[in-house]
């Protein structure tokens, strides 16, 4: 078994490729962003703005970047396929 496949059958594989995974995706972004925003002038507000871009993207497009570094599907929806297929 590979190590993403290890990741998308884990119970937080399974939670952040659902729905609540998604909101929380999103939520993450927004706050992460609201902070860059609030701290554009600091680098930590700067480093706040270029991280917002991971859960925001992946929370938009219901995609998983944890799962692509670890070389498994960038989609949720074939994450969540895989996971119903596993036994």
């Amino acid at each position: 078994m590979t190590l993403s496949e290890r990741f998308n059958r884990s119970g937080f594989g399974c939670w952040i490729n659902g729905t609540r995974g998604r909101v929380f995706r999103l939520c993450a972004g927004l706050a992460f962003l609201a902070v860059g925003i609030g701290l554009r002038q600091h680098p930590l507000g700067m480093a706040a703005l270029a991280w917002s871009f991971f859960p925001l993207t992946a929370g938009i497009f219901n995609v998983c970047w944890i799962s692509l570094v670890l070389g498994g599907p960038f989609s949720s929806a074939s994450i969540r396929r895989l996971q119903q297929e596993s036994p």
